[in-house]
């Protein structure tokens, strides 16, 4: 019997302190970084909570009615979308979750009228570049720093919309 597998849109009461709480704890266990990565995901969750449901949007990923996944997509400025805090629940992976919900992401920055949407992510997340490579985003920069107590290399992906409506490289 498999799995039911469900992608929605956020906003049931609960989801935004999942979502902090599942980048505090994946992080910690996989990556070692400290609680100032989870300090940042809650900044990114409380200035998403007034969001403008015209120009930004996130989803959840459910299996079996349980949160495993989720991904923002918010405003940069007029004509950048950002694609944020992509998480799959390490027990949910190898589902094609990680690529449904960039997909989602992508469909909506498309229809709001997004010229463009970039990412920031670090070297560590094979997985997640993985999937934004195959979407067609390409890095445009890079840099090592020292954040959530770990050295890391950040880099910064974009991916260019047709004017047509459709996505450019794909």
């Amino acid at each position: 019997m498999s799995a039911e597998v469900l992608i929605r849109p956020l906003g049931r009461p609960g989801d935004l302190g999942w979502v902090v709480l599942a980048h505090g704890e994946t992080y910690a266990a996989e990556f070692g970084w400290d609680t100032s990565f989870e300090a940042l995901v809650a900044r990114i969750v409380a200035d998403y909570a007034g969001h403008d449901p015209e120009r930004e949007a996130a989803w959840i990923a459910e299996l079996d009615g349980e949160r495993v996944g989720c991904v923002f997509c918010v405003a940069a400025d007029e004509q950048t979308a950002q694609l944020r805090i992509l998480l799959v629940d390490p027990a949910a992976r190898g589902r094609r979750l990680g690529g449904r919900l960039v997909d989602e992401c992508l469909a909506f920055a498309r229809q709001a009228g997004y010229a463009r949407i970039r990412l920031w992510t670090n070297h560590p997340l094979v997985a997640a570049r993985g999937i934004y490579l195959s979407r067609g985003f390409r890095l445009v920069e890079e840099e090592p720093h020292h954040s959530f107590g770990a050295d890391l290399t950040g880099q910064v992906y974009e991916r260019e919309f047709t004017r047509a409506g459709g996505l450019a490289g794909r």
